[in-house]
């Protein structure tokens, strides 16, 4: 049983401390055009009932891996998409009170929620992001991810 314990505990140390090299040498995406990891805050709130994102133009360099903190205001839930960025293999992990919205190719956020989102961004260029609430799916907000070729 000792054998099959000490196994079991080292297995879970290198999935702990292998999975960050892992994240940024993911093999479908390559090497991330930056090794910089730049923190971002996407804070959520409502207006009217309607959800609110800010910053309203998210800008971010394109190609790289960049850290999503996801602060929820909002006293519902609200779920973030934008085109292309939780799908393959784009999104390297998720924590908190993030739940994956398959039909949506999303995150919903729980109401008053926090988490951490750890994704390579898309290549250069412009797109739309959304973030509605799953009581007013008829008034989503939608900002611009603008994403621009990382420095040096």
């Amino acid at each position: 049983m000792e054998p099959l314990r000490n196994f079991v505990i080292a297995a879970a140390l290198a999935a702990l401390l292998g999975g960050s090299a892992s994240a940024a040498d993911n093999p479908q995406l390559g090497n991330p055009a930056s090794d910089v990891m730049p923190p971002v805050e996407l804070t959520i709130t409502l207006q009217d009932g309607k959800p609110v994102c800010a910053p309203g133009d998210l800008r971010l360099p394109a190609n790289t891996n960049v850290v999503l903190q996801v602060v929820s205001q909002a006293n519902v839930p609200v779920t973030i998409t934008a085109e292309g960025q939780f799908e393959q293999g784009h999104l390297l992990h998720a924590d908190g009170d993030l739940v994956h919205v398959m039909s949506e190719k999303g995150y919903t956020v729980k109401a008053n929620g926090r988490g951490t989102l750890k994704l390579r961004t898309l290549d250069a260029g412009e797109h739309s992001y959304a973030c509605t609430a799953n009581n007013k799916r008829d008034a989503p907000f939608v900002g611009k991810m603008v994403l621009s070729p990382p420095a040096g």
